[in-house]
């Protein structure tokens, strides 16, 4: 169960958002006993999934507001998209690269009865142009550069939150905003993600 202390600095409605969500139904099952610890955990593929305040703290910077569509970069396991639909007042679009990985998030998250996502296998980098604009987006793995597409795809007043850096020993979490058509950022605190996996 997860330990309310980890999200003291993030609203109750992200918490408990995060606390409604099995986690360790998302969780490989040799990997389950660690479900609610503060740390990243692999799911296959070379990917992981992000400990639970850091994704309390990404999706606390989204400010979401009532009717927001958000997009979702790197759906993984499922479990962070879970959480986005939890707070019951967004439409989410989640887009994952690895076949395996986007096959079984969704069949986790059919199972579980989160049934409201929009969920394609699909390279992130280039967001999802077909629903943009987007209300927030949201990276879970790091690019090496800020992703064009993602930028286009943000509506006006929206917000982009994303892990940026050439290696997991050099990332920094970022903010930006859509102000006037151009976007406004800040750098939030160095984080340690996977790359962005990005076809050409």
């Amino acid at each position: 169960m997860a330990n309310v202390s980890l999200f003291r600095d993030v609203s109750s409605k992200v918490w408990q958002a995060l606390a409604a969500v099995p986690r360790e139904k998302f969780i490989p099952p040799i990997e389950r006993q660690w479900a609610w610890a503060n740390e990243p955990i692999p799911i296959g593929w070379g990917q992981t999934t992000s400990q639970p305040a850091l994704i309390a703290k990404m999706i606390e910077l989204l400010d979401l507001q009532l009717g927001d569509k958000v997009l979702e970069v790197g759906t993984g396991c499922g479990y962070q998209t879970a959480v986005l639909l939890e707070l019951g007042n967004v439409e989410v679009f989640s887009v994952e690269i690895i076949p395996e990985l986007a096959e079984e998030a969704a069949a986790r998250l059919v199972e579980l009865g989160y049934t409201r996502t929009h969920l394609k296998q699909g390279d992130g980098y280039f967001g999802w142009a077909e629903h943009a604009p987007f209300d927030a987006i949201l990276v879970s793995a790091a690019p090496d550069h800020l992703p064009q597409p993602l930028a286009e795809q943000l509506a006006e007043g929206g917000r982009l939150v994303l892990p940026i850096g050439p290696s997991r020993d050099a990332q920094t979490l970022w903010k930006f905003v859509n102000q006037d058509g151009k976007l406004c950022g800040r750098p939030i605190e160095g984080v340690m993600f996977v790359p962005l996996i990005h076809g050409e």
